[in-house]
């Protein structure tokens, strides 16, 4: 888990998304040009909700979201995705 210093305000999420696939399941190497963005992250921290709707993701859960949900960051090198918890699709 990465200790980074972003605070999401109201109903965002700060995920850090999964490596991308180096490899087909058959063993055939990936080039970075045809490697797919990831769907898969995990939650490094969430914002404090809105009035009548808390979060139901918290830190630490691996999450499904969209394929051009948030918005990319790039903190101390290290890669992040900020988004409302509606892009959200699930909780694995």
């Amino acid at each position: 888990m990465s200790n980074v210093n972003i605070k999401p305000l109201a109903d965002r999420v700060l995920v850090q998304p999964a490596a991308a696939e180096e490899k087909t399941a058959s063993g055939l190497y990936i080039p970075d040009t045809a490697k797919e963005k990831p769907q898969k992250g995990t939650v490094v921290a969430v914002g404090n909700g809105k009035k009548d709707e808390p979060l139901t993701v918290s830190v630490g859960d691996t999450v499904l979201y969209g394929k051009y949900s948030g918005t990319e960051l790039n903190v101390d090198g290290k890669d992040y995705l900020i988004m409302r918890e509606s892009d959200i699709f699930a909780i694995l």
